[in-house]
């Protein structure tokens, strides 16, 4: 309870209007020990007028006026004179004297503090204007004690009051904030829970009905949220069923056309001029379907083996991954260069690292082939003392707007057509693997550019940077 929205709020309403109240009560019991004051001078000034009109009353009358008006002595200053109008023995001397005349708010309120907390009956003089002109001022003296007592009363009077008016108050703030703020955010997690259950049934999208604002976007967001997570997830599950599917596929596939490889291959030792010029289409298309097949199975391995890092020499990898492209090539005009400084030793997966880079090597030597146009692909690599930096630059046509716009997503990122789009993915992937990153650092009809960037640094590790 004490932890809820609720309840806490129902504990602060109940401490902020207290403490209001208590703030109010220094200025109302100021207030109250003002008036009863003013009330004795009145008193007193009343009893002093009999006596003006009367001057022979005897003693008893005398402390029956004094009791009435509940002080010890009245002094009465009129025409310029000084009177002792009324007189009691006074018990103690006076310790305190207060003038009422024109008194400061903050000094009523200390005055009336000092009397909450006094420790003893005190005799105290009051100077106060008589009421309606008659004589210039009025002084009483007077017990303090019966002043406390009616102080005191007064303030715990309107402390209980006090007390009564916050527990009601905090009670109906209590009802209104459960009413309005605590019911619809439990309706909000409710629907949270039951969606999360099952994410992939509508009926559970929550549906706003909150009359706050407030909770109501909040309602609206998180159904939009809603409605457009269930949307990607049965798009996901329908991806990954076709993705299953195309796997099996391909995999039989791929087992076919590596059997019509082999035919191929014996055609092209014919004598047969049709044959001997239509053969080598037929490899070149076979190739490539053998190459989807593979490409499409091996992304869907989505258990891809994290990198086994070491220490290898960088030149040796490139220069194996050009050689093969550069057969690849065969009649076609492509050039290769390399820049590879020698010995340079970098933290990789010597297979992926293969593999990364042949991807990059391959696309562009495609790129330049489908042109029909001569280019050359040039390879460098540097380091810094936080990375090393291998670029594969070509001078082919640069990447279709497309391409471009769905550079490193599968079947979508295609740069040419009959491309699949999967080699930069698994490039990139392969590169985040290594804790990198691969980059396009322009395109353009001058040529595209790929960076491929491996930090030093280790995480969690104490082996030493290269």
């Amino acid at each position: 309870m004490i932890n809820s929205l609720s309840g806490r709020f129902l504990i602060l309403t109940i401490v902020f209007v207290m403490l209001a109240e208590i703030l109010i009560f220094v200025p109302s019991v100021a207030r109250f020990r003002e008036d009863y004051l003013i009330s004795r001078l009145e008193r007193a000034q009343i009893a002093s007028l009999a006596l003006l009109a009367n001057n022979m009353i005897d003693e008893q009358l005398e402390a029956e006026l004094l009791e009435n008006a509940e002080v010890l002595n009245v002094v009465l200053l009129r025409d310029s004179v000084r009177q002792l109008i009324l007189s009691s023995p006074v018990p103690s001397p006076i310790d305190a004297t207060y003038d009422l005349r024109d008194p400061e708010p903050w000094v009523l309120m200390r005055d009336a503090l000092k009397v909450v907390f006094a420790s003893r009956d005190r005799v105290i003089r009051v100077i106060g204007d008589p009421v309606r002109n008659a004589g210039l001022q009025i002084e009483v003296t007077l017990r303090e004690a019966p002043l406390r007592t009616a102080v005191l009363d007064y303030g715990l009077r309107i402390l209980a009051l006090s007390a009564v008016i916050s527990i009601i108050t905090a009670l109906l703030l209590f009802l209104a904030v459960r009413r309005f703020l605590v019911v619809p955010i439990k309706g909000v997690i409710t629907a949270m829970s039951s969606y999360a259950a099952a994410p992939e049934d509508a009926r559970r999208i929550i549906k706003p009905s909150a009359g706050v604002r407030e909770l109501r976007e909040a309602e609206e967001a998180l159904q939009t949220l809603q409605t457009h997570l269930t949307a990607a997830l049965r798009q996901k599950d329908r991806l990954a069923q076709l993705g299953s599917a195309v796997a099996k596929v391909s995999h039989d596939l791929r087992n076919i056309l590596t059997t019509a490889q082999l035919f191929t291959d014996r055609l092209e030792t014919s004598a047969d001029p049709s044959v001997q010029r239509m053969a080598p289409k037929l490899v070149n298309s076979i190739t490539r379907a053998v190459n989807l097949c593979e490409s499409t199975l091996a992304f869907g391995k989505v258990s891809e083996a994290p990198p086994m890092l070491a220490r290898v020499e960088l030149a040796p990898i490139i220069h194996d991954v050009v050689d093969g492209e550069r057969l690849a090539s065969g009649e076609h005009d492509v050039s290769f260069a390399e820049d590879v400084p020698l010995g340079l030793v970098v933290r990789a997966d010597g297979e992926q690292l293969y593999r990364l880079l042949g991807n990059l090597i391959r696309n562009a030597r495609q790129a330049i082939i489908a042109s029909g146009k001569p280019g050359e692909i040039f390879v460098q690599a540097t380091e810094t003392d936080a990375n090393w930096r291998i670029t594969v630059r070509d001078t082919g046509p640069g990447l279709p707007p497309k391409a471009k716009e769905h550079l490193f997503t599968a079947f979508q990122g295609q740069a040419r057509k009959g491309g699949t789009g999967l080699g930069l993915t698994i490039a990139a992937e392969l590169a985040r693997g290594h804790g990198g990153t691969l980059e396009l650092v322009q395109t353009g009809p001058e040529g595209t550019e790929f960076a491929l960037i491996l930090p030093k640094t280790l995480i969690a590790q104490d082996e030493p940077a290269v």
